[in-house]
């Protein structure tokens, strides 16, 4: 058994994850990493194996490189709001990996959501 938080942080993300699947099938993912310097967001379609959309921390458009704080998490959220618009996706399960849902990904999440998208 992991006892290392390494560990513990996989096997957390591998239980989120696979919950997850089993109930939505048919929605896109929206997955989340957090770095301690950096935020970033995927749209990604499991059964084709595709990336739709994605933004980042790290995009220099967004001046926001090396901040991982919560107005950058909530601009992040914003934009991925606005680009799965574009690329056509309204639906999608929120993914968290293996972080907890308080703070800087609870921020993103609730920017997304009131940017459009539905989860």
């Amino acid at each position: 058994m992991a006892t290392d938080r390494l560990g513990l942080f996989r096997k957390r993300r591998l239980r989120v994850r696979n919950k997850l699947r089993k109930v939505n099938k048919d929605k896109v993912r929206l997955s989340v990493h957090r770095s301690s310097k950096n935020i970033y967001v995927q749209l990604i379609d499991d059964v084709k194996g595709t990336t739709l959309a994605s933004a980042s921390t790290l995009e220099k458009k967004l001046k926001l490189v090396g901040r991982n704080n919560l107005k950058a998490a909530q601009k992040i959220g914003a934009v991925i709001a606005e680009r799965a618009k574009v690329a056509g996706v309204k639906d999608v399960y929120f993914d968290r990996g293996g972080f907890l849902f308080h703070g800087k990904v609870k921020a993103l999440a609730e920017a997304a959501r009131e940017g459009g998208l539905k989860f």
